[in-house]
């Protein structure tokens, strides 16, 4: 009670209805190959819907496909996945401008018969920022019959060896010219550090992230000027779309082909010599309403003027909607001020509503005509001549993740304070980067479990095939993972590979079933409690199967759950269940199973967070019989759920102890009877005459 002087009403509250807080059980996370959104930054994806529009659609790369059926079959069981796609280094995202071309040139002498095409190294500088993988050929006393390019290495930093293919018997010089890529930019943190104030020589725009999608996106821009801008004379833009409004003379056979009639639409292919009038057309006028002007907070300005414009996004080849020139974003009425707000004091600069909204760009810089852009709004802004439009190139893909590629990726994981995470499914992983998720991630953070597929020790292939030589090399692989008591109850190991249906490519593929095991226990969550087996007729059937790369029979499935491998297993007419629930704890304990395991990440999660707000108060009698009236009730509701069979917590004097007092510590000691699963049944039938009683024989 506060003290008083005089008399009077003090009213104080004191809050003693702390309970343990619920905790999450189910929540997935995982880091792969995807062919678009952000680098090393972890998204929250709900479906496989969301799972396409945010990572792209999967394609024919081994390590892509995997990484995006992984996912989507977690989320076949569930709607929680914390999603990374890995750094492969290659990938580059599709800029305006791309930066320039080197060209090295390659002697072919004469005279021999090529067996087989020679393999011929283009000599030129070395070239940072990556490589564009594509080639043009200029040819002078031969024939080329073709050129393949053998991409560099991680990094691109140097130039692509090609292969090329000549006639028989000739000379021939070739002339190959590299096509500088486009622009790493990972993320947003890496376009704030870098770009945002203006990307130099990528031109005014680049894709919002990295990969060869990105060379689909076109974006136009249009000012007041540039909407319907009227040219006299034979200055016209080459390559601008133009129609006649008057004609003075007919010699305009540079600019393209024309009649001479009014109202004739050309394109420019030169500057032409004949006077005349004509109009711009912008290709995507019929889109907006009206034409862009003086927005009203620049009207209302001493100096303000033509500082708006429309911006529009659009689909060019088709790789996003599947139809060539759909529009994917509109923006009306923005401003070229970066002071400009709109009527609910919203931002209204281009260049940070782009920025902010769209899911496709980046802006890079201003168009050439604006030299004031980007000005305050008490400002006559520059106006276009004509509508800038850019297609985006330079884009590229680089779909194949080293270990450390993966390991780096997954690592974000480790940050308990920042990723509330449960389960991990590894994907397609090495025993290196299994390890790795194990040791580094799931237990060092104690609240979660990773769940890993065998691949082949030495190839890194799919196990196919049925009896001892495929258990065998399922068992080589469980060898190489951890087997201790701490690290092995924090890691599952299924017994390999699913065969599904790709609908994306009308194909069948080889999937990891880490994907579904992590999957079962996330649904497992929803039907019962973390505490129950996700093994199983009831709770361990698996989705979206074919067939399966190892279908162990029961002798194979004795041999792999010794040695700590959950069989998966197609039974006639009953489906394809997960038949084990093993930890890879190899020391016979309560920590070799995954109910028991996820029971006490469940249990130490939750009294965990509860216990914090323990900190700062005093180590005496109250405090200590306030934790104990906290956390026995949970522990009665999880018995009363089937999780424990008993408990007992205590905490008193006994454990602390006037040093732990003095030393600012607090303990408590919790134990536990945890619930065991069943894995094994034994039915015993007993024949007996009809004169004997069941008593007499023990019944």
């Amino acid at each position: 009670m506060p003290f008083q002087l005089s008399p009077g009403v003090a009213v104080v509250e004191k809050d003693f209805s702390s309970i343990v807080p619920a905790v999450s059980t189910s929540a997935g996370a995982y880091a792969g190959v995807f062919s678009w959104g952000p680098v090393l930054d972890p998204v929250a994806v709900t479906s496989e819907n969301v799972l396409v529009q945010r990572f792209g659609k999967p394609t024919d790369a081994k390590a892509h496909f995997q990484s995006f059926f992984t996912a989507a079959n977690f989320l076949a069981y569930t709607n929680n996945l914390l999603l990374v796609r890995a750094d492969t280094g290659g990938n580059l995202n599709a800029v305006a401008t791309q930066s320039g071309s080197v060209t090295g040139y390659t002697a072919l002498v004469g005279g021999d018969t090529y067996a087989s095409p020679p393999a011929v190294t283009i000599s030129a500088p070395d070239i940072t920022g990556g490589i564009q993988a594509e080639a043009h050929s200029v040819l002078s006393g031969g024939i080329v019959t073709s050129i393949v390019i053998d991409e560099p290495g991680s990094g691109y930093t140097s130039v692509p060896t090609m292969t090329i293919a000549v006639g028989p018997g000739v000379d021939a010089t070739v002339t190959a010219v590299v096509t500088v890529g486009g622009v790493k930019i990972n993320n947003t943190d890496a376009y704030t550090t870098s770009y945002i104030n203006g990307g130099g020589a990528y031109g005014g725009w680049a894709a919002k992230y990295p990969g060869a999608l990105g060379n689909s996106i076109k974006i136009s821009i249009c000012d007041s000027a540039s909407w319907n801008p009227t040219h006299t004379g034979g200055g016209f833009v080459i390559g601008t779309t133009y129609t006649i409004l008057t004609l003075g003379s007919t010699d305009f056979t540079d600019i393209g082909a024309m009649e001479g009639i009014v109202g004739e639409t050309f394109v420019a292919t030169g500057v032409g010599t004949g006077t005349g009038t004509a109009s711009t057309v912008w290709d995507y006028k019929a889109q907006f309403d009206f034409a862009p002007n003086t927005s009203t907070t620049a009207a209302k300005t001493a100096n303000g003027a033509d500082d708006e414009v429309h911006v529009i996004v659009i689909d060019s080849l088709g790789l996003w909607t599947g139809t060539a020139g759909t529009v994917l974003e509109k923006y009306t009425g923005l401003s070229k001020a970066n002071d400009n707000r709109k009527s609910d004091g919203s931002n209204n600069y281009y260049r940070d509503v782009l920025n902010a909204q769209s899911k496709y760009v980046w802006w890079m810089d201003h168009p050439t005509d604006g030299a004031n852009w980007g000005s305050e709004t008490n400002t006559a802004f520059d106006t276009l001549v004509v509508a800038e439009t850019s297609s985006l190139s330079g884009g590229m893909d680089d779909l194949v993740a080293t270990d450390g590629d993966l390991m780096t990726a997954f690592s974000i994981f480790a940050n308990d304070m920042l990723y509330d995470i449960s389960l991990v499914p590894a994907g397609p992983a090495s025993s290196v980067v299994a390890n790795h998720i194990i040791n580094n991630v799931t237990a060092t953070r104690k609240d979660c479990v990773a769940f890993v597929s065998p691949q082949n020790i030495s190839s890194g292939e799919v196990i196919i095939g049925a009896g001892s030589d495929a258990v065998d090399a399922v068992v080589a692989y469980r060898n190489l993972l951890p087997a201790s008591t701490e690290e092995g109850s924090y890691g599952v190991l299924d017994s390999g590979y699913k065969y599904q249906y790709d609908r994306y490519n009308d194909k069948y593929r080889w999937i990891p079933l880490n994907g579904d095991i992590a999957g079962l226990c996330a649904r497992t969550d929803h039907t019962d409690d973390p505490w129950y087996s996700p093994g199983g007729y009831n709770r361990g059937q698996i989705k979206n199967i074919v067939k399966l790369a190892v279908n162990p029979g029961q002798t194979e499935r004795d041999t792999l759950y010794k040695s700590g491998v959950n069989p998966v297993v197609n039974f006639p007419g009953q489906g394809t269940v997960l038949f084990g629930d093993k930890t890879l704890q190899a020391k016979p304990s309560a920590f070799d199973r995954i109910n028991v395991r996820r029971l006490f990440i469940v249990l130490e999660k939750a009294i965990a967070t509860a216990a914090k707000y323990q900190l700062f108060e005093f180590n005496d009698s109250f405090t200590r019989a306030q934790f104990k009236n906290l956390v026995e009730p949970f522990l009665r509701d999880v018995q009363g759920r089937r999780g424990v069979t008993d408990f007992r917590v205590k905490c008193d004097e006994v454990n602390n102890t006037g040093e732990v007092i003095d030393s600012n510590q607090f303990v408590a000691d919790i134990y536990i009877k945890p619930n065991r699963s069943i894995n094994f049944i034994t039915l015993s039938f007993v024949a007996a005459r009809s004169a004997v009683s069941f008593e007499e024989i023990g019944a």
